[in-house]
């Protein structure tokens, strides 16, 4: 099974990250990935409105079927753009863009008039173009109304995706990731590096550009990020790493499968050394209480707290 997921949010080119990405850039990423065994790549039409999936598609169409898994998101707020059956016309889009006919992973990327789409999700579902069914930003009740839902239908979710990092950890306090671990479903946790914020790479003298989303966010933070990260290069270097892994091992230490964003060679390769670090329980124990100290939960534009 694999332990981690390739985000590819940032290869949308949408502003987020404040960066300008080109197929050059991001080729030479793909690569390193693929030659270190690293197969599952998560992305949705939304990103860029299709860029990140073009992208991602030229890629894996030089490399054989079996030789990746893909995961793809149904993004109610676009379902305008898309006339009959947003969530099948949707579907079909991505998987042109990224050139296949089966998508390993196909999630509700939202939960706006979530039970509307999970219907509309039943017979694609059943067509077996999808793997298996996931749903993302989703809380404790609306995971249950969805598979209540499906259940009927002899259809069951196997993948949540949620925001789940140090820096926010609800849906273990809401229950989540008991109910998944009860019932067989996959926890893929996004943003466990809080889009860079707990790599050490930036602090009060080096904030984030002042034009990105991330400044925005986590600028305002960075006094009490700097105690955060500290902490972390002090446990990364005991296990002579980078800091950034720290955060990743820690997500899959709760038992989670993390999805990190890469766009660099650098970062895929630190993201195969974070996978065999084997956090202590003292460890662990010392990162969640200072992040309790600390109370930064972070929760986005786009996001609740899960309750």
């Amino acid at each position: 099974m694999d332990k981690i997921a390739l985000g590819a949010w940032a290869w949308g080119n949408d502003g987020t990250f404040g960066n300008n990405l080109t197929k050059d850039d991001l080729r030479p990423v793909f690569q390193t990935a693929v030659k270190n065994g690293l197969t599952l790549w998560d992305s949705a039409y939304v990103y860029g409105m299709g860029t990140s999936e073009k992208i991602l598609g030229e890629f894996l169409r030089t490399i054989p079927r079996d030789g990746f898994q893909i995961s793809a998101k149904f993004t109610p707020q676009c379902a305008s753009l898309f006339q009959e059956n947003p969530v099948e016309a949707m579907f079909n889009k991505s998987a042109e863009l990224l050139g296949v006919d089966f998508i390993d992973y196909y999630w509700i990327h939202n939960p706006t008039d979530a039970p509307k789409w999970v219907q509309q999700l039943i017979p694609l579902a059943k067509s077996g173009k999808i793997g298996k069914i996931g749903l993302s930003n989703h809380n404790l009740a609306e995971i249950k109304e969805a598979q209540e839902i499906l259940s009927k239908e002899g259809l069951k979710i196997s993948a949540i995706q949620n925001h789940f990092s140090i820096l926010n950890r609800s849906s273990e306090d809401s229950g989540i990731l008991d109910y998944c671990r009860q019932n067989g479903i996959t926890f893929f946790a996004y943003m466990v590096l809080e889009q860079g914020a707990l790599s050490g790479k930036y602090d009060t003298k080096h904030p984030f550009p002042e034009n990105s989303d991330r400044g925005k966010t986590y600028n305002p933070i960075l006094d009490k990020l700097e105690k955060l990260n500290a902490l972390l290069k002090e446990i990364a270097d005991k296990y002579n790493v980078q800091t950034a892994q720290i955060p990743i091992a820690w997500a899959i230490a709760k038992g989670t499968l993390p999805i990190v964003g890469v766009t660099k060679v650098y970062q895929v390769q630190d993201l195969i050394k974070a996978i065999n670090i084997k956090l202590s329980s003292d460890d662990i124990e010392k990162i969640e209480n200072l992040s309790k100290i600390l109370d930064i939960n972070i929760i986005r534009y786009w996001e609740k707290e899960m309750k």
